[in-house]
């Protein structure tokens, strides 16, 4: 009676935080990507979540600046080896969540590492093809912290260095996003029992898998161009020093804003590489199933801001400050969730809808630069 009564005791302990962690924890960590979070469908809705907070885990690790950068390495090595052995290791966990815990991170930080073991725990209770599908996405992700702990040293913007060229770049966008549209394909694969046979067909998964990472990288391409000045504070620089060579701008003269109008040009094209990425975002969409309404949405929302966060980007004057300046509207927001609406009712409208929205951005891109010397 007693082992009976502990162990629903231990079933609702872990039910309690299962639910702590996927809905106030998530909620607060995830920030505008909770929305896409929020209305995927419910088969898939766990495994994504527990996804993306372990994905958050290794990111904050990694950028953490409270601690050097050896300890950081030793820190997210640690935090590999949890999904490159067969069963977590809860005293490593612990020891991972002692380092982080007494620094000064943020609060919804702070829950995330608080309840780290109890993500552990719902992700043994997942199914095997889940549990590998998860580590494979960890694994190579973190890959991309590891590039950031190598090419970035420095802590400062006086200290900040560049990634050396564009190939780099790429391949630095699929470690930390393209692998996203990939593992988010699969899932659906595994998840999404509704659809229709063929969209499963080896060269047809694959050639989904393939528009998958094209979605990641245009959504991490946005996010560095957004997030320029706040990189370049803290010593990153994502801006490939080739092309800053080509322009004659020193990664040591970013810190000065006025320095935007002769960064101009390089903001344009890698504004149109970027669109590039999202148009086939754009055919990732066309491509699911139009009676997958909450995957549809789900995938719309980040492309459309995207978008729209690009036009700003380029309009912006500001885009070298330290502090994030370069968002869209509340606003904007919701007027776009309002037409995402009405494109899943009419499927043939986000076509349209994302063409409108491209047009924009278009022209802006086709406006004269000028460069102060």
């Amino acid at each position: 009676m007693l082992l009976r009564t502990s162990l629903l005791h231990e079933r609702r302990s872990h039910r309690r935080a299962e639910k702590i962690l996927l809905q106030h924890v998530l909620k607060n960590v995830s920030r505008s990507f909770y929305l896409s979070l929020s209305v995927l469908p419910g088969a898939m809705r766990k495994q994504v979540s527990l996804a993306y907070l372990f994905c958050r885990a290794a990111d904050t690790i990694a950028d953490t600046q409270l601690f050097p950068r050896c300890q950081r390495f030793q820190t997210l090595q640690a935090f590999r080896r949890q999904f490159l052995q067969d069963r977590p290791s809860f005293d490593d966990l612990e020891q991972i969540k002692a380092a982080m815990l007494p620094q000064r991170v943020k609060k919804e930080d702070h829950q995330l590492f608080y309840h780290l073991s109890d993500c552990f725990h719902v992700f043994e209770k997942f199914s095997e093809v889940d549990r590998r599908l998860i580590r494979e996405l960890v694994l190579t992700l973190t890959h991309g912290m590891e590039m950031d702990l190598t090419y970035f040293p420095g802590k400062t913007a006086s200290t900040a260095q560049a990634l050396p060229d564009l190939a780099t770049l790429d391949l630095y966008t699929y470690y930390v996003a393209g692998v996203v549209g990939e593992f988010w394909t699969k899932i659906n694969k595994v998840h999404i029992q509704t659809w229709q046979l063929q969209t499963w067909q080896p060269h047809k998964l694959q050639a989904l898998c393939a528009l998958g990472v094209r979605f990641g990288k245009g959504l991490q391409m946005t996010n560095i161009l957004r997030d320029l000045g706040k990189d370049l504070s803290v010593g990153r620089c994502y801006l490939p020093r080739e092309q800053l060579e080509q322009l004659e701008v020193g990664v040591e003269e970013l810190a000065k804003p006025a320095v935007i109008q002769r960064l101009r040009p390089l903001i344009i094209q890698l504004t149109w590489q970027t669109l590039e990425h999202l148009d086939h975002a754009c055919q990732y969409v066309l491509e699911l199933p139009h009676h997958a309404l909450r995957l549809r949405l789900s995938c719309m929302w980040p492309l459309l801001f995207a978008v729209q966060t690009l036009e700003a980007v380029c309009q912006s004057e500001e885009l070298l400050c330290p502090e994030p300046r370069v968002k869209i509207s509340r606003r904007a927001v919701y007027c776009t969730i309002f037409w995402s609406l009405w494109c899943v009712i009419f499927p043939g409208m986000f076509a349209t809808y994302y063409a409108y929205m491209r047009r924009r951005l278009v022209r802006i891109l086709h406006r004269p630069t000028r460069v102060d010397r």
